[in-house]
């Protein structure tokens, strides 16, 4: 047999070189898709570098209501002004010459107050708050809006204590017992939540007082049940509603005696005065209201009448009806009592 009469492979052999084209068709495709997925994590690794630096910038940038140590980068007639750190010199901070509380140079690194200036510029103060992030102090309102009020700290402005922050009504002029925090935009705030803070800062057991003891002190909560005060002394003491003589406010300074004192060194107090000194002044207060209505009073008074009208039990009406009975300065009459002539 000759070479031409040899039978021609042909299939095997197409078949081979197309599955061997088909095989490079797949790899460079593999190829395009890899290069075109790592093209997109480049990008995407990018742009996430680059917010993450952002917001770490924008983390860093100094806030309103804030204490900052900023550097001080140049000097004008007005003041120094403040590295924002910002790479902007538009940014620069102006400290006032009458914001500064000591000599600054360049390359000084001061501690200031940043705060809006009334046009809404931000500013720096060498004023800054006397307390320290999570002391708790007895201050002054100086302002109030809806939202809330301001307290003086010492700070350049006022630090602002949202409403639901505060206890009670406030108005321009009250005290305050109020700790200094930092809310969730980086600001600082206040709140008249400090009744965990007192009880750490108090004593713990009153081993220095006794019944009958006058205490002075301030008003720091204010519940159902009565109101807690911590004295000069830094003594804790509560005083029951029924013990006070009047409704009382947050922050308000007052004398009051102690009536008790737990085994656990707790004290209680009381607004009212021991029952031989009571009873004079419950009888004068009795005596000038017969006096200014006619004359008379029923002794069949409700217990609820009594307090609402002379803030006393009904046991210390009668005491003090039978105080001015036998002072001759009232007489009865039927049921009734009228002033003596």
């Amino acid at each position: 047999m000759s070479f031409e009469d040899k039978p021609k492979r042909k299939f095997p052999i197409v078949l081979r070189y197309d599955a061997d084209e088909e095989k490079i068709k797949r790899e460079q495709k593999l190829l395009e898709r890899e290069s075109e997925s790592r093209s997109k994590a480049r990008k995407n690794f990018s742009s996430t570098h680059s917010k993450s630096s952002t917001e770490k910038n924008s983390d860093r940038t100094p806030k309103p209501m804030t204490v900052a140590k900023l550097k001080v980068v140049r000097t004008s007639e007005l003041g120094a002004f403040l590295d924002a750190g910002t790479g902007n010199t538009s940014d620069d901070i102006l400290l006032h010459k009458l914001q500064q509380t000591a000599e600054v140079n360049v390359g000084d690194e001061v501690n200031v107050f940043l705060y809006l200036d009334p046009k809404k510029r931000l500013t720096a103060s060498m004023r800054v708050p006397k307390l320290q992030e999570g002391q708790i102090s007895r201050v002054k309102v100086i302002n109030t809006s809806n939202d809330g009020a301001f307290l003086d700290v010492g700070a350049e402005r006022g630090i602002f204590m949202p409403f639901r922050e505060m206890r009670g009504r406030l108005k321009i002029g009250d005290y305050v017992w109020a700790k200094l925090y930092t809310d969730k935009t980086g600001r600082l705030a206040m709140t008249m939540n400090v009744s965990d803070e007192m009880r750490r800062a108090s004593k713990p057991a009153a081993t220095d007082l006794k019944r009958g003891d006058m205490i002075t002190g301030t008003i720091f909560n204010i519940i159902d049940a009565g109101a807690f005060l911590i004295s000069d002394d830094r003594n804790i003491l509560f005083i029951a509603k029924s013990e006070m003589t009047r409704e009382l406010k947050f922050g308000e300074e007052l004398t009051v005696r102690v009536t008790f004192i737990r085994e656990d060194g707790k004290v209680d107090g009381s607004m009212r005065l021991q029952k031989e000194n009571a009873l004079i002044v419950d009888a004068e207060n009795i005596l000038k209201f017969m006096q200014a209505n006619g004359g008379r009073i029923s002794e069949k008074l409700s217990p609820d009448l009594i307090r609402q009208r002379f803030n006393i039990s009904k046991a210390a009406f009668k005491r003090a009806l039978g105080h001015l009975f036998k002072e001759e300065k009232i007489k009865r009459d039927g049921l009734d009592f009228k002033v003596a002539k």
